[in-house]
């Protein structure tokens, strides 16, 4: 198990946060990369987090690890844009950055808790009607929403089904219905865990 990270408890939140940040960016242990996003991804759970994040370019750091060869990298850093993304600047510093397509990529992964957070954080990027960038309707995303919606995974196809009802038009969706050869359909739905006995 990772040690906790090194830091002084009274150098407050902004000195806490650049402490994760430097320990992410220092550190050569993949275990620690991991616990530490996945620190920084719970942080961004809270609002009151969020002007320091953006201070630290912690956006940046999420969007760099949706690169990353690691799954769990990946599931956390997407798990941290989807706790940041409600904001208003954060929306836009993702959108401003080029960030939709490390996102969409997302919904390829076999993890599942990262498809969950990528279809979530589309949904927050997206505005219902015309005012959300067209590559989140793009068809191979529609598509895709049209095969999530068939999961077995109630928590995935409610989310694809709440995405094509609400940021989709009708045409949007009959249209991905009738591309039958596409390269969304060779989308893998994620795994699902198995049932715990």
């Amino acid at each position: 198990m990772a040690q906790k990270p090194k830091v002084d408890p009274h150098v407050g939140r902004l000195g806490y946060l650049q402490a994760l940040v430097t320990e992410f960016q220092e550190t050569e242990s993949q275990d620690a990369k991991e616990q530490v996003l996945a620190n920084l991804a719970n942080f961004a759970y809270d609002p009151s987090n969020y002007p320091y994040l953006r201070q630290l370019q912690v956006l940046d750091l999420f969007l760099d690890s949706l690169s990353e060869e690691n799954e769990t990298l990946v599931e956390f850093a997407i798990g941290g844009l989807c706790n940041l993304c409600p904001d208003r600047a954060n929306k836009e510093h993702i959108l401003q950055t080029g960030g939709i397509p490390l996102i969409i990529n997302c919904l390829s992964s076999p993890n599942e808790e990262t498809v969950l957070s990528a279809v979530t954080t589309i949904m927050y990027l997206s505005s219902p009607g015309s005012g959300s960038p067209p590559e989140l309707t793009a068809m191979p995303v529609v598509q895709c929403m049209l095969r999530f919606s068939l999961s077995a995974n109630t928590r995935l196809r409610n989310l694809a089904q709440i995405f094509l009802e609400d940021f989709c038009s009708p045409s949007q969706v009959a249209e991905a219905r009738t591309w039958q050869a596409h390269s969304a359909l060779g989308i893998p739905l994620p795994r699902t865990e198995a049932p715990q006995q």
